[in-house]
């Protein structure tokens, strides 16, 4: 497997080089589409998927839009919170639908989009967030490593060819497991929040006896 420990090192490498959009960046002035879309093509360079040629376009925040999941612009303008949360959106859209997307903003930006409560805003929020993607980014690596180890020690008893073969099945499998059973428990979370809230909305709604 030594072509694939070597590509190992490499997106371990780019992986070291990912960083977040530093709450500090974010203008605090509201923005027109192609400022905003300027922003985020230049702020969202290290995650970006290789094939993507933008971070987003205008058809995609319309979208976002018209679906309610980004609230609309005031007079075609975006603010510092609309930018925030397309930054999640960004996150999320690789591995979620967007109605699970809404159903996890939707809350969020009820309370805290364009001032919140009790003090603490939009921007509070992902301020207090961001530390924690370092932290994260080392575990990462770390399981990544775990994986490709076990990977590295299966099917030992066939020949070389074959050998490399599995191995590398066997490693991208691992990692592909990993990432169904994240996407598995957020959407299972975000359905038992649901029910809760139909339940709750149908508790309320019965008339008092």
């Amino acid at each position: 497997m030594d072509n694939t420990r070597s590509r190992l090192n490499e997106i371990l490498h780019e992986l070291a080089e990912i960083d977040y959009v530093h709450p500090e960046d974010i203008p605090n002035i509201d923005l027109y589409m192609d400022q905003v879309l300027t922003f985020l093509d230049q702020e969202l360079g290290t995650v970006r998927e290789a094939t993507e040629d933008k971070a987003m376009t205008k058809t995609m925040i319309n979208n976002y839009t018209k679906n309610q999941i980004l609230p609309p612009p005031e007079k075609k303008k975006y603010s510092r919170d609309h930018m925030l949360n397309l930054v999640f959106i960004y996150y999320l859209k690789n591995f979620l639908s967007m109605k699970d997307i809404k159903s996890i903003l939707d809350p969020i930006n009820e309370r805290y989009f364009g001032g919140g409560e009790e003090g603490l805003g939009f921007y509070d929020i992902y301020n207090s967030m961001v530390g924690y993607e370092k932290n994260v980014a080392k575990d990462v690596t770390k399981d990544i490593i775990r994986k490709y180890n076990i990977s590295r020690d299966a099917f030992m008893d066939q020949d070389e060819e074959s050998r490399k073969v599995l191995q590398e099945f066997t490693f991208v499998c691992e990692l592909a497991f990993d990432v169904f059973v994240k996407k598995m428990m957020i959407e299972q979370f975000i359905a038992a929040r649901c029910d809760d809230s139909e339940e709750q909305n149908s508790s309320e709604e019965k008339p008092k006896q």
